[in-house]
């Protein structure tokens, strides 16, 4: 009996994740959840952590289900994948990058690599003692982007 819970568990893990690929964070949300009460697995709380904050905007929740995932597999990249994500919903871009490269760090995730890509990066300032939006870096800034020269 716990073989065929197991199995069912995995299943709709597999539709949770088919869902979340096709954008359907609601269904994946609910295929998860079904998958978790048959089989209680950390490893899937920083999806469900995910999916929590996208859905029900419980962000605080969605926090700590993927602190406990890197508690249990601290390698594993999906982990800081979701992470980065929620911190995305929290639009708090600069956090979501930092997390996604510590994902990266632990290992090759073409999703991490695709997202980071979406993200963007912004180059240095020209000049690191004043502010960014210094009327200075951002002028200078510009001629040298159109000299091709940063």
């Amino acid at each position: 009996m716990e073989d065929q819970s197991a199995i069912n568990a995995l299943k709709n893990f597999e539709q949770a994740h088919k869902e979340l690929s096709e954008g359907n964070v609601l269904k994946a949300l609910a295929c998860l959840e079904k998958a978790l009460k048959q089989s209680d697995n950390r490893s899937w709380y920083s999806f469900l952590g995910f999916c929590i904050a996208k859905e029900r905007g419980h962000l605080t929740k969605g926090y700590e289900l993927c602190q406990m995932s890197i508690q249990h597999e601290p390698d594993n990249p999906y982990h800081y994948y979701f992470l980065g994500r929620i911190h995305l919903v929290a639009k708090s871009k600069q956090e979501a990058i930092k997390t996604l490269r510590k994902g990266l760090a632990n290992g090759d995730l073409p999703v991490i690599k695709k997202l980071l890509d979406e993200l963007g990066t912004r180059k240095p300032a020209v000049f690191s003692g004043l502010k960014r939006d210094n009327i200075a870096n951002k002028t200078i800034g510009y001629f040298l982007s159109l000299l091709r020269l940063r």
